[in-house]
């Protein structure tokens, strides 16, 4: 949403302040309709197009002279940054597409990757090292997940409540509507995860922390909650099935007087 010269002097101006404290994360973008609302009117290959021209730009005008790039959707004469950043600062960049791959492989410093399973996970680091490699270049691997972490189980399992206690089935169902019509590839992997499905962590009032997930999720490896680790098809705190509004729930729960959470 902004010309790659105009967000590169930028850049070298905030590195300049902060002094050589940023780091670029780069976001194409995955939802049409929202694009739209910002004037962007190309489908979801070009849109991975333009953002190599983007940063084919920044990286040319941060070479300290004159530069000119004359691509599909960028047409520059003369770019420069009269002040480069020092050090450059490393670019951020995340996609699950075919489109993406190759932009990721050419210009990004590390690669991001939501939480998935570890085999997939395998499967994109091998296939993004690989698309690098071919380019004579190194990237390295990020995965970001989401966290809530507090001195006690107790007070995270409260900290989950208030943030999902005014999140109804209704507001849930719209928001899974929503991101199941994205075309980001990653967000759609998100949601093949849970089978679309509405399961989130929460607080069972009974006997303590408890994990819920809906018919069709995946078992979480690892249960920050119970703070158990799950191995094939059993856990060793796992307390037996209880009724749910989801059917087919399964609930493990933290043994009593354990020290781990």
């Amino acid at each position: 949403m902004i010309s790659p010269t105009l967000a590169a002097q930028m850049a070298a101006t905030y590195q300049r302040i902060t002094r050589g404290r940023l780091l670029l994360n780069v976001v194409t973008g995955g939802d049409s309709a929202e694009q739209r609302r910002f004037g962007d009117h190309l489908g979801h290959d070009f849109r991975y197009a333009c953002t190599a021209e983007f940063l084919s730009v920044v990286r040319g005008v941060w070479g300290g002279q004159p530069f000119d790039f004359h691509g599909e959707h960028d047409q520059i004469d003369g770019g420069l940054t009269a002040l480069p950043p020092d050090p450059l600062p490393e670019i951020f960049f995340g996609g699950s597409s075919a489109a993406a791959g190759p932009v990721a492989a050419e210009h990004s410093g590390v690669y991001l990757t939501w939480g998935e399973r570890p085999q997939e996970v395998k499967e994109k680091i091998d296939w993004i090292r690989s698309l690098a490699e071919e380019r004579g270049r190194t990237v390295r691997f990020g995965i970001r997940l989401h966290t809530i972490s507090r001195d006690s189980a107790k007070e995270a399992w409260a900290s989950a409540d208030r943030l999902l206690g005014d999140r109804g089935d209704a507001s849930i169902a719209t928001a899974q509507a929503a991101l199941g019509a994205s075309e980001s590839v990653g967000q759609q992997r998100m949601l093949a995860l849970h089978g679309a499905r509405a399961a989130s962590w929460r607080s069972p009032r009974t006997r303590g922390p408890a994990s819920a997930w809906c018919a069709g999720a995946p078992v979480p490896p690892w249960s920050a909650a119970t703070g158990t680790w799950r191995t094939g098809s059993r856990s060793t705190t796992r307390s037996g099935s209880r009724a749910s509004s989801c059917p087919g729930t399964r609930t493990w729960r933290r043994r009593t007087g354990s020290a781990r959470g």
